[in-house]
């Protein structure tokens, strides 16, 4: 009880020093936090893909089509249990500013094959049955303030016009890593506007997403999809939907690598700081760890007690920087939603914050401690200062 004591009033005994020394360590582990949510967010898509998902996708590149006409082919493949057309539309909404997924989908195949978008039947029966019918997510229509049965217009990019639709559904997301920012509508709404004003666009589909019985045959299943349209005019390349997630964030990998670095660098750097301040700390106290070994401390009180004392500041400095990253990951997933859909700090995320600030505590006191334990009575009470 002694000794704690003792490290808790030596660890405010410089409070200016401390308090500053503090909130170093808690922007650190802050900052590392938010940069290990971020990457974590990158891998998002890849972590909450279904196993019984594949994607069938022009075998030369995403921006080449495939016939609708694969549909009843590829559901004809034993393993198959639920086949559905979808095109990125890439419409904008007022300005190019207001950025968010948006997609042609067959409603009844999209819902069955994506049950983590959650719909009231309602909702769902509006969906299906409206041509114009279009589907958001909560967070997206909580920021435009759409409600049911408003008319959104979106201008098209890849396909040129002015595109009306009613919003007939708002989903949740089953889990709380479900991004709640997309927007899909009716793909026979698109086709048949296509069939009138550019025939030769209609009746193509950008993918496939198809549904399989049994996730351990879907390596066999994607294989014998691509077997049965090779040689064809379109050939196709199927593969599990984490498969595809993973070709979109290896283009970004050498970033990723780059955030991670930026991380472990940001506590390096504390490090140092920490513990040139315990080291300062130390050098003050040489002449008060002499006086202890002279009433009888052992050079493991004196250690215990500078090691204490650097591992208290730095978990304190951990504790509040984890406290702050929640609210800042708030207010990020609330004003860029738009490039955040989801920042959800996880439980993994923030016992790494609290180990970087134990192991930025424990590393700090090191040459302190046994700078403090080691030195000699006569030379201690010889320092003055």
């Amino acid at each position: 009880m002694f000794m704690v004591k003792y490290i808790l009033r030596n660890a405010f005994r410089h409070k200016l020093r401390s308090l500053l020394t503090v909130t170093g360590v808690a922007i650190a582990i802050l900052a590392f936090g938010l940069l290990r949510t971020l990457v974590g967010l990158w891998y998002l898509g890849v972590e909450s893909s279904s196993s019984t998902r594949l994607v069938t996708r022009n075998a030369i590149s995403l921006v080449f089509s495939l016939p609708i006409s694969y549909k009843e082919r590829i559901r004809q493949i034993p393993g198959v249990t639920r086949v559905g057309a979808m095109n990125w539309f890439g419409g904008i909404y007022v300005t190019e500013k207001n950025f968010f997924p948006n997609f042609a989908v067959e409603p009844r195949a999209y819902l069955d094959l994506y049950p983590e978008f959650l719909l009231t039947p309602e909702e769902q029966k509006g969906f299906v049955l409206d041509r114009q019918g279009a589907v958001v997510g909560r967070k997206l229509a909580a920021k435009y303030g759409w409600k049911l049965g408003d008319r959104v217009v979106l201008k098209g990019t890849i396909f040129p016009g002015q595109w009306e639709f009613v919003i007939r559904g708002i989903y949740r997301g089953a889990q709380r890593s479900t991004d709640e920012t997309q927007f899909f509508f009716n793909w026979d709404y698109l086709n048949e506007t296509l069939r009138r004003t550019i025939p030769r666009r209609a009746d193509q589909v950008g993918i496939f997403v198809v549904g399989v019985s049994n996730p351990e045959q879907a390596a066999e299943v994607a294989q014998a999809i691509d077997t049965r349209f090779k040689n064809s005019l379109a050939e196709t390349m199927s593969e599990t939907e984490k498969a595809f997630q993973l070709s979109f964030v290896a283009m970004t990998e050498a970033i990723m690598i780059a955030i991670k670095i930026v991380s472990y660098v940001v506590i390096v750097i504390i490090m140092v700081v920490a513990a040139n301040t315990m080291a300062m700390t130390a050098r003050e106290r040489i002449a008060e760890y002499a006086t202890l070994k002279t009433l009888g401390f052992r050079w493991h009180h004196i250690a215990g007690a500078v090691f204490g004392e650097s591992l208290f500041i730095a978990i304190l400095g951990g504790v509040a920087g984890v406290m702050g990253t929640f609210p800042v990951a708030s207010v990020i997933e609330k004003e860029l939603s738009q490039f955040f859909p989801v920042f959800h700090v996880t439980t993994a995320t923030t016992l790494l914050q609290l180990a970087a600030a134990a192991i930025v505590g424990v590393t700090a006191s090191i040459f302190p401690t046994w700078r403090a334990s080691t030195i000699r009575i006569a030379d201690g009470l010889r320092r003055i200062g």
